[in-house]
């Protein structure tokens, strides 16, 4: 080689190493098929000795036991290819163990009902023996539980509470036989009561194992609502092939009969059934039950149907008589927070109360009375995750440092408060039985999910997971960095968003907008999170940004993480400050030189398709385009508890119902695309369907996409994918 060669190589080298490399492309069949998904650690329990944590396997062949100190193997507490007995599994879905550690129930099978609620095939498996056999041969069950002693299970299956006996033979006997299909339901919640107060089992077993407790269900009065279900694809359901079915089920609208909540108590070697006296309003609701350490004691927490009082009554099972130990009556109305977050151990219970205005804890003996507030401030706490009795410690997640993010603290008996966690962003936490340790799951906007092991003073011991495959993937595609900002509406109130500009953004140029919003009482969506935006890590914003739209969420009045007083100012007139606050955004957007003020959008799904409909119709005329995925669109159509723990009923609060994107249909401006699924279970198709009815006659212009069989999700097959490239293309063809 001639030294002329030489020199050229090394100058085409030079120019090949600066050269700029093309980034890559996001497109919708990543977003949606879980090619940026981050891994996880599924099914962790913390085991009895404090030094020990199990988890579900990658393969869901397994379940592990790990060492909360360094994370190694100490254990296989089963494997699906050493068992014995004629049972053969390939994989689990979840797994149950019983208090004592000694027996574990192996769900398969799994078939998801509403939100929460699902059936699976159990299995027993007795660790000591490796013996596998069935739970029953009766068919599926739903939320089985052990007694304290792990001698027994109680399950539910068409809408009755069995119970089983691993003592005797797995010995199987019928608690309730009145149970019947959109009837009566014993031990698990109806569709409203499962989807607004979030759970799933509705019994729970005393500590000596004698009593069983459980909530019964009489929604025979209910109205009945139904849909259509057709033959459809992924999955086909042939049975439909040539005539439709439906599917009907009691739903409770706004105002409407709600079904009627008692408590029960089964006395297991009597057999003998019981009511608890229970002084509960007709209308009024249970959202949970759960025993003490006391046989004799059940706590039993109400809320009257305007859910502004949430009260505990300490039940004996046997007697059968209650006694109000705690009312907590607050402002407008209680928030889920107190009974998600309930928690109990020897001698007492954690509660979590609005009444300072903002969310705090609150220590309590098993009689009502009230030790101490354990934590004070102008804070909001966001989770709760234990208290130890023998230090007085208590640990929750809260956002002390700034409504956008979330820590790990530790309060002390005196009330000092310590953070935790060590990195700013999003922490949450699950905690040994001794409180020794402590597995943090830690993200930020543009961090995915760190899973560590730490001790109880926060220091990490060990990373588990730290999804850099994820993050290098990400970071590969050469993305702009969200943006977190503040401004002030015309109203003088402060809100928090973030922004979501093209990576080759110049402030010269003048850019189409894509806002994107939620809005509903309580919620977050502008947070330091992998999990914020539409889809985890900005991702679907970041695709738009790669079409050259600016991407813009704003969190409006009503939304969560800065007390009840922000929180609360919709009460009883739901969509209207959270469309002017939406309206105020783009107006503020509008005013910066980079953006083009003609070219503005806005989109949101279920709460947010509605306060998308009540932007388009507010009046101001600043949106070029919206779309609203299964939408509300007059709350009279919506559920009883959550409509009207925020509005009252239509009878109480009629001008607050009146206000909806149906009155105001002749209002629309902007191009509006609607979609919605034939067996939306929770917002029913009817709420497009009354709506669009609405736009007609009014001599609207809209579009409508109807997603055959898909509920609330609107997924299955590649359908999230056809919605995706249909919000897209709606925005770029009519904000060009």
């Amino acid at each position: 080689m001639t030294l002329r060669n030489v020199f050229s190589l090394l100058a085409l080298t030079a120019v090949l190493a600066i050269a700029p490399v093309k980034a890559q492309q996001l497109t919708l069949e990543q977003l949606t098929s879980g090619t940026f998904s981050p891994k996880t650690i599924a099914g962790v329990h913390p085991l009895n000795d404090g030094e020990r944590y199990s988890q579900l396997s990658p393969d869901a062949r397994q379940i592990i036991a790990r060492s909360f100190k360094t994370g190694e193997q100490t254990d296989v507490l089963f494997d699906c290819g050493n068992t014995k007995g004629d049972v053969r599994l390939n994989r689990i879905d979840g797994y149950i163990m019983s208090p004592n550690e000694q027996t574990i129930l192996i769900q398969t099978e799994t078939k998801h009902i509403y939100r929460h609620s699902f059936t699976a095939v159990y299995y027993i498996y007795t660790v000591r023996n490796r013996t596998l056999e069935r739970l029953s041969d009766g068919g599926p069950q739903e939320v089985p539980a052990f007694s304290k002693d792990g001698t027994m299970v109680a399950f539910v299956r068409d809408n009755n509470l069995f119970l089983v006996k691993l003592l005797f033979g797995n010995a199987e006997s019928q608690v309730t036989k009145d149970g019947e299909y959109n009837k009566v339901i014993n031990g698990k919640p109806d569709w409203v009561n499962e989807e607004e107060f979030s759970f799933s089992r509705a019994f729970d077993f005393n500590a000596d194992g004698t009593m069983l407790a459980w909530i019964r269900y009489d929604e025979s009065a209910v109205s009945e609502y139904s849909f259509p279900l057709y033959r459809g694809a992924a999955p086909a359901r042939d049975e439909f092939a040539t005539y439709p079915g439906s599917y009907a089920y009691k739903y409770p609208m706004a105002g409407e009969t709600n079904a009627t909540v008692t408590v029960h108590s089964y006395d297991i070697k009597s057999h003998r059934i019981q009511q608890m006296k229970l002084p509960l309003d007709k209308d009024g609701y249970v959202p949970r039950i759960r025993f003490t350490n006391d046989p004799e004691r059940l706590l039993v927490l109400t809320q009257n149907r305007h859910q502004d009082r949430l009260d505990i009554y300490a039940a004996n099972p046997r007697s059968t008589e209650c006694k109000l130990i705690v009312r907590d009556q607050v402002d407008k109305y209680v928030t889920e927070e107190p009974y998600r977050n309930l928690q109990l151990f020897d001698g007492g219970f954690v509660l979590m109360s609005e009444r300072s205005g903002y969310n705090h804890l609150y220590l309590y003996d098993l009689n009502g009375t009230l030790k101490r507030q354990i934590t004070t401030g102008n804070f909001v706490v966001k989770a709760f995750y234990g208290y130890n009795p023998a230090t007085g410690d208590c640990f929750f997640g809260a956002n002390e440092e700034g409504p956008l993010y979330q820590a790990v603290y530790r309060a002390d008996a005196k009330g000092n408060i310590t953070k935790l966690s060590q990195q700013r962003g999003t922490n949450s936490a699950t905690f040994s039985k001794t409180f020794k340790y402590y597995l943090n799951v830690y993200s930020n906007i543009t961090t995915p999910p760190v899973t560590t092991l730490n001790d109880a003073k926060g220091k990490v011991l060990t990373t588990l997971e730290d999804n850099h495959s994820l993050k290098f993937k990400v970071e590969s595609l050469r993305l702009g960095k969200p943006e977190f900002f503040t401004f002030k509406t015309g109203e003088g109130v402060e809100l928090n968003g973030y922004m979501v500009k093209p990576a080759d953004f110049s402030a010269s140029k003048k850019y189409p907008v894509v806002m994107y919003q939620y809005s509903g009482p309580g919620s977050q969506q502008v947070l330091d999170s992998w999990w914020t935006g539409n889809m985890g890590g900005c991702l679907y914003e970041h695709f738009l940004a790669q079409q050259g739209f600016i991407c813009v969420c704003v969190d409006g009045r009503g939304t969560g993480g800065r007390g009840a007083a922000f929180e609360k100012q919709t009460y009883l007139n739901l969509g209207n400050l959270e469309s002017k606050d939406q309206v105020e955004t783009a107006l503020y957007l509008a005013s910066l030189p980079y953006i083009d003020k003609d070219r503005i959008g806005i989109w949101g799904w279920s709460y947010g398709g509605f306060n998308t409909l009540m932007s388009l119709t507010e009046g101001r005329g600043v949106f070029a385009a919206g779309v609203a995925v299964a939408p509300v669109t007059n709350y009279r159509f919506y559920d009883s508890v959550y409509t009207e723990r925020y509005m009252r009923t239509p009878k109480e609060n009629p001008a607050g119902y009146d206000r909806n994107p149906m009155s105001r249909a002749a209002q629309l401006h902007g191009a509006l695309l609607i979609c919605h699924g034939t067996a939306d279970d929770n917002v029913h198709l009817r709420n497009t369907a009354e709506l669009t009815e609405a736009f007609v006659q009014a001599d609207k212009p809209f579009m409508e996409l109807i997603y055959t069989n898909r509920n609330h999700n609107i997924s299955g097959g590649k359908t999230r994918l056809h919605l995706y490239r249909s919000i897209t293309n709606w925005f770029q063809e009519k904000m060009r």
